[in-house]
This record gives C-alpha cells, structure tokens and sequence, in this order.
C-alpha cells in the first residue's frame, strides 16, 4: 500500500515539471480553481520562474507515459480543463524514443511464450514507431507474409499503476474541497481514465476491437482495416497485417503517386459517419497518422487503442437534433426527446426547442464550406448540460473525433463539409429507424421480451409470498449513517512543507 508521503513526493515533482512550463499559472489564475489549490500551486512554482503561455502538452510530455494519455483524455473534456487547456493539450506528441530491442524481443518472447525464432523468418530491430506505450516493428512470418509487430514497453503497465494510483489519491483529495472541485467530480474523470488506460495496456483487446472494426466495415469497401494475425497475438504482443500505403501526413507524396484526395476525403468522411451513426462504434483516434492511402485509391486505418462507442438512444438523439437542424423543424425534434424521456420533465418543451434554433439558425441558409460539425455539436453538448440530459463520455469522445475527422478531411479536399455529407447518411438512418416498419419491429421486439419475462415473474412472486407455513421474509434492513472522516487538512499542509523544502533546496543548490 503506498504511503501518503510517497503520493505526496510524486505530486510535488510532478508539480515542479508543470511550474517550469507555466501550467500551474494556467490552473492558478482559473476563477474555478479552489483556493486551496490555488495556494499550493503557488507554492509549487517558487523559483521556477515566469512563463506567459501555459504549455500544458510539454509539460506532461516531460512527466511521462502516463502524464501523456491523461492529457490526452482531458483534451476531450474542455467542461473540466477549459478551452484553452483542452486545445494545447491537442497539440500532444505520443512519442517517445523506442526501448532497447533486447528489451522488446524478451517482451515478444514472453509475450507469445515462444522463442522469436519460431514466429518470425525476420523482424526489423528499429521500430517504424514508438508511442508512449508500445512501439512497432516490422516483420516477417515464418509463412512469409509482412507483418506489423506492436509490443508494450517493458514495464509500462507497472508504471501506469504507480500514476494511477496517485492520480486517484490526489482527486478523492481535491474532492474534499467541496464547492466546484466537488462538482467536477474528479473522481469520476480518473475513474473513466484508468478505464481507458486498462483498455489499451491490453493489445488483445486492441486486436478484438480492429477485428470487430473489421466485420463491421464491410458495408464501406474503400476503407480498409487489416487482419489481425491471432496466432501472434497476446495481451502485451499485437500482430496485424502490414499496410504498404502513404501516410496521409505527406501530402506531397499522395499527389506524386497520383492519388485522388477529393476521393480519399469522402471515403474518410463516409466510413466514419457509417461507425459513429449507423453501428455506434467507431475509431476514435484517426488523425493523418493512422491513415493510408492504398496504391488501389482504398483508404487503411490503423492503432485501434482508442475507440469509441455509443448506445443506440444516444445515436437516436444524435440524428434526431442533426435532421432536426437540417430541416429546421425543432418544436418536433423536442417533443420528441421529452416523450422519450431523454430530457426531464420539469423542463419546458418550448425552451429546449428554443434552445435548439440557437444552434441551428445561424448555420441555416450558409453555404455548406462554411458549417463546421465540430462548433455545432460543441453547441450541442451545451444544450445537454442546460437541461440535465444524461451524457456519456463518448459522446464527448465523438466530439473530439468528428472535429478532428473534419480537419483531415479539410487538409484532403478544403471543399468537402461532415455536414453535406452527413444529410444522406441521417435521411436513411432516420427512416429505418423512427420509420413505421421500425416502430411495429420495436413493439413486437418488446412484446416477446416482456412474454419471456412471465415464468421469471412467476417465480419471484412464489418466492416472496410462500406457501402457509414457509419461512417469512425478512425486515427491511435499516439504513445506517456512515461516519466521514475529514482529516484532509493534513495533506495540504504536509504538501505545503515538502513544496517549501524543496524550493529551498533548489535555491540553496542554485
């Protein structure tokens, strides 16, 4: 169990990397930041100097891995960290220079239980890429087919336990705060990220989810995602088919080999809005850097680590504003989330439809150029947060997604608009799903379900009613207050000493 003491030395040297490149100004001066915190953020940055921009991303890049992916989870929270925060923390690089290959192959070999020599003819000992938690090397099957080998750095996941855990001891802190600490819930947010982060420490998960990517993108042909080679693959070894294309980062080489960018732009566009709208999974990290243009004109995605997915009443609400917005019919688009209860019910129907026309009369009669997706579903998150609809944390991933698919389809071809493109798209999901056949299949769906829910009840009934003579059930438990021990006064203070320590021994050593 580690100790408060080494929670609070990991804070502290944390601390003094984001004071040198001015982040703690940045929290420092947010009118949301509890006083507290405030207090010991100065203390923090004594002696570092004066920086006028924060540099969020440098700085977690400088603290390491597992500064780098909470970044980049807060990047797609601007409620919490603000917009400023949230579009520096954008600009993060997941790069790191690579391990040793002695290193990585004892991983591949105990990854795989198998000596190297009897997976692979040849493997390529400098990797074509390494991230924050693994990296990528090119081989060779023992069949002779090309393949991308993904290994997770040698103890990474040991490290990311150590961050985690006083990640998760620093936020259950500044909860105790109380007042807007409290309300963030900061809790929670660790709690979504240490979620993510088991997600892609585990590559045999990464591997189900390109596969199940895979099955599903068989309606879109010109989006290809590659085979996953599941004899080579474990949870800390990935082995997929190697993708021989163009990154789409080298736009001088994309028009050198005489590929159409107009074609690949609507090709990116339609297999995205196909995952978010259509199967509500979707791949949540691609940027220029996961894309491939295939000699064949096919567009290839890869690094599935992050993907997103969405329930389909979310989808339902999602479509439903969109067509609501490119029809202009908003009283219909509110009276319908109020009768499906997405919104609750002691807000006004007329003011949420209101509150919608905000968002879509500016953008309506412009040019499609001229729509961005991204600052309009921006307006629609708003409007979740107004009337307390439930969101979920992918919504918000897809809003990151959606902005970020925009801007590489914008780099491809600066004509196409996500919302041109997306009118068909949401014409025949809406009719297939809010349409009459699909009303009458819902009902009939729910008709047997509730019949199969008959025997189940049956058996319910006989256990809480016996017959005379059989035992009673019992009393109602009471509820019991529990005692909440507030101590956490001391940990701010110990955390002051250590940070004045600490600044006297950089002046002393200076």
């Amino acid at each position: 169990m580690t100790t408060s003491v080494t929670h609070l030395w990991r804070l502290l040297k944390w601390g003094r990397t984001l004071a040198r490149h001015g982040a703690l100004q940045g929290i420092e001066r947010d009118l949301l930041t509890p006083p507290a915190v405030r207090r010991l953020c100065r203390v923090a940055r004594f002696g570092t100097g004066h920086k006028e921009a924060p540099d969020y991303a440098a700085a977690l890049q400088a603290i390491g891995p597992a500064a780098i992916k909470l970044g980049q989870a807060l990047a797609t929270r601007p409620d919490l960290v603000g917009d400023v925060a949230a579009a520096n923390l954008m600009q993060l690089q997941d790069s790191l220079p690579p391990a040793p290959f002695a290193a990585i192959r004892r991983a591949i070999e105990t990854g795989l239980e198998a000596p190297i020599e009897s997976l692979f003819q040849s493997i390529d000992p400098d990797p074509v890429g390494a991230a924050s938690i693994a990296q990528v090397h090119r081989a060779v099957t023992t069949e002779g087919r090309t393949v991308a080998v993904k290994v997770l750095r040698p103890g990474i996941e040991a490290e990311f336990a150590r961050a985690l855990e006083t990640y998760e001891w620093a936020a259950a802190h500044v909860e105790l705060l109380g007042g807007e600490a409290e309300r963030l819930r900061p809790r929670l947010v660790i709690a979504h990220f240490k979620q993510w982060t088991r997600r892609e420490l585990d590559l045999q998960r990464e591997a189900a989810s390109a596969s199940e990517l895979r099955e599903k993108m068989v309606a879109e042909p010109d989006f290809y995602v590659p085979e996953i080679d599941w004899r080579r693959t474990s949870r800390r070894v990935l082995t997929l088919e190697w993708i021989d294309g163009i990154k789409l980062t080298k736009r001088a080489q994309l028009i050198e080999g005489g590929h159409d960018l107009r074609a690949l732009a609507a090709i990116l566009v339609r297999a995205f809005l196909r995952q978010a709208v259509v199967d509500g999974f979707f791949h949540a990290d691609l940027h220029q850097g996961n894309l491939f243009a295939l000699p064949d004109g096919r567009l290839a995605a890869i690094d599935f680590g992050i993907m997103g997915r969405i329930d389909r009443r979310a989808r339902m609400w999602l479509a439903e504003i969109l067509y609501g917005l490119i029809t202009g019919d908003y009283m219909r688009v509110a009276e319908i989330h109020f009768e499906a209860q997405y919104v609750p019910g002691h807000h006004n129907v007329a003011e949420f439809a209101t509150a919608l026309r905000a968002v879509g009369e500016p953008i309506r009669g412009l040019p499609v150029k001229q729509i961005s997706v991204g600052r309009m579903l921006e307006g629609l998150f708003a409007i979740t947060r107004d009337f307390d609809m439930q969101t979920q944390p992918h919504l918000l991933l897809l809003q990151k997604t959606m902005v970020m698919e925009e801007g590489v389809a914008t780099a491809l071809d600066p004509d196409i608009n996500m919302w041109e493109a997306a009118e068909p798209f949401l014409r025949e999901w809406m009719r297939g799903e809010l349409g009459p056949e699909a009303y009458a299949a819902d009902r009939i769906i729910e008709l047997v379900r509730t019949v199969k829910l008959i025997p189940d009840l049956i058996q319910r009934i006989d256990a809480a009613y016996p017959k005379a003579g059989g035992a009673p059930p019992g009393p109602p438990l009471a509820e019991v207050a529990v005692i909440e021990h507030r101590g956490w006064w001391r940990y701010p203070v110990v955390a002051i000493g250590a940070a004045l320590a600490g600044a006297g021994a950089v002046l002393l050593l200076g």
